[in-house]
């Protein structure tokens, strides 16, 4: 892959390429809608290029340059988009077109284009006619014009001579810096109250975020003299964010050219104030840019609120009441684009109506069972957040969901909000958020005091609920297609990681890699090796590496979830109240309430707090299940008071599904390779045996992947006192089919060699039992021969070439010459007329045995032959067998690039003569 990335470019050219005119073709007709061309009128500010080989692992490749690159710009609104659509795209070029694939990214001040172009011109998409020509769904190919039409701002395709380009553009979200705005008057009853004397904090940041400016009023707020916090970071003393559901981070705030808001100051004495904020960036004349804050404390926000837009009316207050939207008058302008932000919005104007203490919105999950906890204030929310409490049944029940509710003191009717158990607030007002008939939420306001609210303020707090109803869902429905697209994209990655690989232990790795921190803080995975095993943990991660040793010593005092089949994710509290109670023991021993000494413990304390609090919110288990057997759990978790929302646990489940496959076939995979290794070194021969004056090596390799033995087969053994048999042989084919040939011939060579029989009569006798194989018969061509050293330091053989390649035999004077002629082979035919050769090899001679995997390596056109072989044996003289076999397998190896196609086998026999005194 190649890349490049140019900060401040200027857009492409667009003339002739390669002195061909360009040629551009866009549907017509009902099509045509979705296609555009490119607006010249935008800046290119960056632009990312990358090639990619026509492979499969490419697209993999591909996505990650993507949302790598988008990531790098800021634009994660638009990744998850980006990434799917380069996908298919890609996906188009590389498997279905058979070609490289080029992506350029380019950023302009309104969106990102990106273009992914093929080197097939030809393939031209149907773009006359209906838009339905594009492909169907159900087709593996044509699938990426459809969601181009789907997903992207403009899209269209390119056609050259020598290249096919699809382009699209998807543009960012538009984002409201701010509006100004005049709210009606009003009787002085209604007008917000604060305090005798409004202080409002005015501070001044430069542009590397420091204070420059900070007046009285920010020191009676917050107790900070001026010379003790200039030339400090606000990020030191702001604790964001103060409320939930803010997604800005303060650095990122103070860049923007206006920003309004929630957050707290740290002030002197250590105690949170929680402020509303206006910030403002201006420059100086010199050109300098820094950012005024305007701080108040939160409850007298309406100092520096922006006002609710009213729309402009010339007539009577009736008709400027009809005029007037009820959704801004409540949640005010401009509207929040997020969910996160409209929730909180929604729960502080709720709040501020009916002058309560606390709020709070729930969500309805699709089936109505559940409501899950997404926006509060005045309430420990980091606590509750995404927690679910059932609507109908059930422990911890929401009883007043579904119609307006008020308690005038939770105390007499303990647990009919559980969101408010021990928050301290007495009396409490619901409503539900519906939209056609269908609940999809919940609204609720709480004071510490009893009896604060009546039907009338349900009524009022109804009114506005409804006006809200239908603008959250449509926010919901929003954010639920969002995180299904990058569910969508993470399932694709997922899938692709897990299929590329067969090994069990990095299986288990990639699992709790996907899932950490993607899905859960940690994760741990248990296996089962059969259903009479128990659990066993096999993997744990955390985010933060310093903690994982403490949760897996953890896990290990706890007894394994039960290996439950039922599809689903399930809570398991163990963890988390195991977790407390050690974290608890750890604090009483470091005050010395056990009787031991205090610092024998203290060193401990800290990873065990820290342990404590990582797996101390909620814990749920999935269980892995493949092939109708739970062969795992998945175990995902959060840190303390934290919960798991319910897309990412469905998003966990089918990840477990296809992490359950990937790790069975692991097993599977790994289970045939040890069965099929430890049969094929059956067929090994044990240790070779040492004959004095007779110096003897063996060099062999099996191809393919996982074999150890193949066609190819070598053995060396004693016949009587002083006489050894040696033989090499090639079946053919290879493989498992091959190799029970090879155990039959070895075995039978001892057998027969052993009972005293002639070489011939050896062979014979071994070609009758291959021919009584019938179907599964293999024909096998056989150097048999028997090697007795002499005392005058020779030793002579007696050999037998059955259709084998000839022995070579190196003379001390480096010539080389065949030390046997060639037989037929044998399991072709029945009679067989074999007869043995006598060879003498004198001190210093070589015999050299190969098959014919070595001969025949080939490299294109040219094979190394007998010739090749010959000339490689030449340069051997007055080398030690081992050193001669080493020399000519490196020949062998070093011929091709490409790795052995067939079995190869060496055998090299030296006689180094006698030993002077």
């Amino acid at each position: 892959m190649t890349t490049g990335l140019i900060p401040g470019a200027q857009p492409p050219d667009h003339g002739p390429r390669d002195g061909l005119p360009h040629q551009r073709r866009e549907p017509s007709g009902p099509a045509a809608q979705h296609v555009d061309n490119r607006s010249r009128s935008s800046v290119i500010t960056a632009r990312a290029a990358a090639s990619f080989e026509p492979v499969g692992r490419s697209v993999a490749t591909a996505r990650s340059f993507v949302r790598d690159t988008l990531q790098g710009w800021g634009f994660s609104d638009i990744v998850d988009d980006a990434v799917v659509l380069t996908s298919e795209l890609v996906t188009n070029a590389v498997v279905h077109a058979g070609t490289a694939a080029d992506v350029l990214c380019l950023r302009s001040d309104d969106g990102v284009r990106i273009e992914v172009s093929d080197h097939y011109p030809e393939r031209e998409i149907p773009l006359q006619g209906s838009p339905a020509t594009m492909g169907s769904p159900d087709r593996e190919g044509g699938r990426g014009l459809q969601l181009c039409a789907a997903l992207a701002g403009r899209w269209g395709v390119d056609y050259t001579p020598t290249h096919k380009q699809v382009w699209f553009q998807l543009h960012l979200p538009e984002r409201a810096v701010g509006t100004r705005a005049a709210g009606p008057s009003l009787p002085a009853d209604l007008l917000p109250l604060a305090d005798g004397r409004v202080r409002v904090a005015v501070v001044q940041i430069d542009r590397t975020g420091a204070l420059t400016a900070w007046n009285e009023d920010a020191e009676e707020l917050f107790g900070y003299p001026a010379e003790q916090v200039i030339g400090k970071p606000l990020t030191d003393l702001a604790a964001w964010p103060h409320t939930p559901g803010t997604s800005t981070g303060i650095v990122e705030a103070l860049q923007l050219s206006r920003w309004e808001g929630s957050y707290g100051i740290r002030g002197a004495d250590g105690r949170v104030t929680p402020v509303y904020a206006s910030h403002l960036r201006v420059r100086d004349t010199g050109g300098e840019p820094s950012t005024v804050c305007l701080l108040v404390r939160n409850h007298e926000r309406a100092v520096l609120q922006t006002p609710t837009r009213i729309s402009s009316s010339d007539g009577s207050g009736g008709s400027e009441s009809q005029s007037t939207d009820p959704f801004e008058v409540f949640i005010g302008s401009p509207a929040p684009d997020d969910l996160d932000g409209l929730l909180q919005r929604t729960v502080e104007r709720a709040r501020d109506m009916l002058d309560g203490d606390s709020a709070f919105l729930l969500l309805a999950t699709d089936d109505e069972t559940e409501l899950e906890v997404r926006a509060s204030t005045g309430l420990p929310s980091a606590r509750q957040r995404f927690a679910r409490v059932p609507v109908e049944a059930g422990p911890g029940r929401y009883g007043s969901a579904r119609m307006p509710a008020v308690h005038d003191d939770l105390t007499a009717v303990p647990g009919a909000v559980p969101l408010l158990n021990g928050t301290g607030m007495r009396s409490v007002v619901t409503v539900p958020l519906k939209v056609e008939g269908r609940l999809t939420g919940s609204l609720g306001v709480a004071a510490e005091g009893p009896g604060r609210y009546s039907n009338e303020e349900a009524m009022r707090l109804q009114f506005a609920a409804d006006r809200i109803a239908l603008a959250v869902e449509s926010a919901r429905l929003g954010e639920l297609e969002r995180l299904r697209r990058g569910s969508l994209s993470f399932l694709v990655e997922a899938s692709d990681l897990l299929a590329g690989t067969l090994d069990r232990d990095q299986t288990l790795a990639l699992m709790a890699q996907m899932t950490v921190p993607t899905l859960a803080t940690w994760c741990a995975v248990y296996t089962i090796a059969d259903q009479a095993s128990e659990p066993y943990l096999s993997y744990v991660l955390h985010e933060d590496e310093e903690l994982i040793d403490g949760i897996k010593s953890l896990l290990s005092k706890i007894a394994p979830p039960d290996p439950v089949p039922t599809p689903g994710a399930r809570v398991w509290a163990a963890p988390g109240e195991v977790a407390h109670q050690a974290a608890l023991r750890s604090s009483m021993r470091s005050l010395g309430l056990s009787g031991g000494p205090t610092h024998q413990v203290a060193s401990s304390i800290g990873p065990t707090l820290a342990t404590a609090s990582a797996v101390g919110g909620e814990t749920v288990v999935l269980p892995l299940v493949a092939r109708n057997r739970v062969i795992g759990m998945l175990t995902l978790g959060k840190p303390t008071d934290e919960h798991f929302r319910q897309e990412i646990l469905e998003l966990a489940e089918d990840l477990s599904r296809r992490a359950a496959l990937a790790l069975d076939n692991a097993r599977l995979y790994s289970e045939r390779t040890a069965i099929s290794q430890s049969l094929q070194r059956s067929l090994l021969p044990p240790e070779l045996p040492v004959i004095d004056g007779v110096e003897v090596e063996v060099i062999y390799r099996a191809a393919g992947e996982g074999n150890e033995v193949g066609g190819d087969f070598y053995d060396l053994f004693p016949i009587s006192d002083g006489t050894y048999g040696f033989a090499i042989g090639d079946v053919c084919g290879t493989g498992p089919n091959a190799a029970a040939v090879t155990g039959l011939a070895r075995h039978a060579l001892r057998l027969l060699a052993r009972e005293g029989l002639t070489g011939p009569a050896v062979l014979e006798r071994l070609n009758s039992a291959i021919l009584d194989e019938g179907a599964r018969s293999r024909f096998l061509t056989l150097l048999y021969g028997e090697l007795r050293p002499q005392e005058d330091g020779s030793a002579e053989l007696k050999v037998v070439c059955a259709g084998h390649p000839l022995p070579l035999r190196l003379r001390q004077d480096g010539t080389v010459e065949p030390a046997a002629e060639p037989q037929p082979l044998l399991g072709v035919m029945e009679d067989l007329e074999l007869y043995e050769q006598r060879v003498t090899l004198d001190p210093g001679d070589v015999l050299l045995c190969v098959t014919d995997g070595v001969t025949e390596r080939r490299e294109g056109t040219r094979m190394l032959g007998d010739d090749g072989l010959t000339d490689v044996l030449t340069t051997c003289t007055g080398l030690t067998a081992g050193a001669v076999a080493a020399r000519v397998m490196r020949a062998v190896e070093r011929f091709a690039s490409d790795a052995p196609s067939d079995d190869m086998a060496i055998l090299a026999m030296r006689v180094p003569g006698l030993q002077k005194d």
